[in-house]
């Protein structure tokens, strides 16, 4: 049966109190990806749910499967997050890889996101800090008509929301009210309890496939910035300050039992520091988190290296304890670069299909003051200024870079289509004759993999000399980057890359690339053969393109041929792609990579030793002729010719395309979702549906009843938005009535989880439900119901 896996890089904006709204969404991939790890494990018995949302997505995953013949997976592998969506993005992010449960996260967003709650004790109305004398004046503002709790809070809270503005207000003099080791704490507490409890069936097993890597991305602010070295022309050497900081985990699925994505510390300085907002929270110290694994003896082994990782140029001047690290969204709250930034070469075993997900609470903003027709007071444009409009700019920019890749990963298509027929004859000429072509074993596919090299080279003429350099300069590029990876402080980036430009030139003879009477030089076809590897991971990619897209209408192919040789093809690809990176190179490869200051020659042997790119291209060779000699004459025939053709696409295409070459055909694919998305049950978008919008966005803090309506309808927008996602993969498209009645079932499915739960506004569950019903009462003929 055909594969595809639907990859999700998700990105969470940040939106203060309209994370419930968010964590109600990331709730539903969570269980999406639960039910898809059912799908696809070797004992679906332990993992299949009986009943509830979850076995609504495995109900309609086992339909794609049955409909279309396509079995899908549901990875989402890349999480990219800053403020309160950075703290949804670090418990997914440990739910995932670790099989851990996300109902704690539901109780800390539902009990303990809330002003009483997070208040510090010294700022609590009773406290020696409280300013006693402002209450009157504190309560003539609140009650005064057209203050902000009249025109923006719905009537049935404002006495509670007046309560706890005024306990705001009333708070020390000239600092924040909220605690901020009181946030570690709760951070921490929700941590342990998913520790604690794991999800019903799933034991701890990880939702992603062993092997498969996610990576974990949220941003802070240094608030007092460090310096960084700019190199220029004149000055050489100039100290520029850096506010942003990235912090970034990295970990790959194991098999059985799943272990948490970070220490425990670490994860809870990564939601502290990008959810620090200014003036609420205090800013992040490090003796804050040590003051915490203190007091929970929760442990931090790691502590010195994980502070170096992410600060090294404090580590390096010794200021780490100095540093104050406040909310990520104040300098990119729609952290989409860094999501991007660890797409490429990402490992693939099937088809893929990748989709960028964001969440948007609330992407109409405009401000209530202009929906009124008031102007803009004072207190609102310093607000505006100094946090909304920073925290709400477009994300043109990341999605016009997402469209462009897009468009040239289109325009590559359309070049490798021209170039097919020329290519294909010409290895017919070069293979039509050869003995044996039709019986294939290892040492004759090696011999005509390497014949077939020689002749793209050689045929290429003076052009060889174009591609040649810039294959090189790409595959320096790579090595200095798996260096720096592995090493990041055996010396700067732009020294190692001179220093290894200047061994591979001076030392090992590699000033001429390609011989004046046409085809590679002995020194470059060697150090190709020990160190080119995207070469090998784009010769099966064009391969893969050809079984899933070209050839599925070819005389003489069946699907079930066509899928077994893809398989074979993700399989082989893996192998090159599991040694691309630093941790696919073993351990001990960091104290290697540390002397290439010294001995740049010393450490280009031992990552050749460790790829081993030769020995794999025997294994690779092996398990190909194993698949051609299961093939049918015209699909074998087809497959050689690709396989073999390859370097003449290579060798065309590379220059052309900027080093970048064939490594992805498809485009990626951008989906948000919001409240304006999911129109099934209410048409009306963010303010129709949400409630943490109002009060500045902080709505939800002031407010159990407001949280508890914001996360059921992330929930609701969630699920309906999960459904669209999975039926938009499918080609040809699921029927509709397929897909409304999955969207029925799920919604439901959510309200009956949630009636117990929900109880601060009585009858809001009961009421949704009849929404629904009369949503979904009007039905197409024959549709079920």
């Amino acid at each position: 049966m055909r594969q595809k896996e639907l990859r999700i890089a998700l990105v969470c904006f940040g939106g203060i109190s309209l994370a419930v709204y968010m964590h109600g969404v990331t709730k539903e991939l969570w269980y999406a990806t639960r039910a898809s790890r059912a799908l696809h494990a070797d004992d679906p018995a332990r993992f299949a749910p009986s009943t509830g949302l979850e076995k609504v997505y495995l109900d309609l995953l086992e339909t794609i499967q049955r409909e279309r013949g396509l079995r899908l997976r549901i990875l989402p592998d890349i999480i990219s997050g800053t403020s309160a969506g950075g703290i949804n993005g670090v418990l997914l992010a440990q739910a995932l890889i670790s099989g851990q449960s996300l109902e704690p996260l539901t109780t800390l967003w539902l009990e303990k996101a809330d002003v009483d709650v997070l208040l510090d004790p010294d700022a609590k109305p009773w406290s020696r800090f409280a300013k006693f004398w402002a209450q009157p004046i504190v309560w003539f503002v609140l009650a005064r008509p057209g203050n902000a709790v009249m025109r923006m809070v719905a009537p049935r809270i404002r006495a509670e929301v007046r309560r706890k503005v005024s306990s705001l207000i009333r708070a020390r003099w000239f600092a924040p009210p909220f605690s901020g080791i009181g946030f570690s704490r709760l951070l921490a507490e929700a941590l342990e309890a998913m520790g604690e409890s794991t999800a019903e069936h799933a034991g701890a097993a990880p939702l992603l496939p062993a092997g498969h890597p996610l990576d974990l991305l949220v941003t802070a602010t240094d608030f007092n910035g460090h310096l960084e070295e700019l190199r220029l022309n004149s000055p050489p050497l100039v100290e520029e300050s850096e506010h942003r900081l990235a912090i970034a985990f990295s970990r790959v699925a194991g098999i059985g039992p799943g272990s948490d994505l970070a220490a425990r510390a670490e994860l809870v300085f990564a939601a502290r520091s990008t959810a620090s907002f200014p003036g609420a929270f205090p800013p992040l110290m490090v003796a804050e988190i040590d003051r915490l694994v203190q007091e929970r003896r929760m442990g931090w082994p790691g502590r010195d290296r994980f502070l170096q990782r992410i600060m090294p140029s404090r580590w390096r001047r010794g200021e780490v304890g100095e540093v104050a690290l406040v909310d990520g969204a104040v300098l990119v709250n729609r952290p989409f670069a860094q999501a991007m930034g660890v797409l490429r070469n990402r490992p693939a075993e099937r088809e893929v299909d990748r989709r960028f997900v964001y969440i948007d609470p609330s992407p109409d903003h405009v401000r209530y003051e202009e929906r009124s027709g008031r102007t803009v007071g004072f207190f609102s444009a310093i607000f505006g200024s100094l946090s909304s409009i920073p925290r709400e700019q477009p994300i043109r920019d990341n999605l016009e870079t997402l469209e462009q890749q897009s468009r040239e990963r289109a325009r590559l298509r359309s070049i490798v289509d021209a170039l097919q027929p020329e290519i294909e004859e010409t290895v017919e000429r070069l293979f039509g004759y050869t003995l044996f072509f039709d019986q294939p074993n290892r040492k004759r596919l090696t011999n005509w993999r390497n014949k077939a090299q020689q002749a793209a080279a050689e045929q290429a003429g003076y052009a060889f000399h174009g591609y040649a350099q810039v294959k090189f300069a790409g595959i320096v590029s790579d090595l200095v980057d798996l260096i720096v990876e592995a090493a990041p402080d055996a010396a700067p980036r732009a020294e190692i890359e001179s220093v290894l430009w200047a061994h591979l030139v001076q030392s090992a003879g590699l000033d001429k690339l390609a011989e004046r009477k046409g085809g590679a030089t002995e020194g470059a076809i060697g150090f190709f053969r020990a160190h080119d590897i995207g070469f090998r991971i784009r010769r099966l990619k064009l391969l893969a393109r050809r079984l899933t897209y070209d050839w599925d209408e070819a005389e003489g192919i069946t699907p079930e041929a066509r899928d077994a040789a893809r398989d074979t093809v993700y399989r082989a690809q893996a192998l090159y792609q599991g040694r691309e990176t630093a941790a696919g190179l073993g351990p001990g490869f960091a104290a290697s990579a540390a002397v290439v200051a010294s001995d740049p020659g010393a450490v280009l042997a031992a990552i050749a030793a460790r790829r081993d790119l030769t020995g794999i291209d025997l294994k690779v060779d092996a398990m190909i002729v194993a698949a051609l000699e299961a093939m049918d004459k015209p699909l074998r025939r087809r497959f050689l010719h690709a396989y073999l053709g390859f370097p003449f696409y290579d060798v065309a295409t590379l220059p052309l395309l900027q080093g970048e070459g064939m490594g992805e055909f498809d485009p990626i694919k951008v989906d948000r979702i919001s409240p304006d998305d999911a129109t099934s049950i209410r048409a009306g978008g963010t303010l129709d549906c949400l409630r943490g919008v109002e009060f500045f966005n902080f709505g939800a803090f002031f407010s159990r009843a407001y949280r508890e309506n914001d996360y059921l309808w992330g929930r609701l927008h969630g699920a309906e938005r999960m459904i669209d996602l999975l039926a938009s993969t499918v080609e040809p498209p699921l029927g509709e009535s397929i897909v409304r009645q999955a969207k029925r079932q799920a919604f439901l499915a959510v309200l009956h989880e949630e009636q117990d739960r929900l109880r601060a506004e009585p009858g809001m569950v009961d009421r949704v439900i009849a929404e629904v019903e009369a949503a979904f009462a009007e039905t197409e003929p024959g549709e079920p119901r």
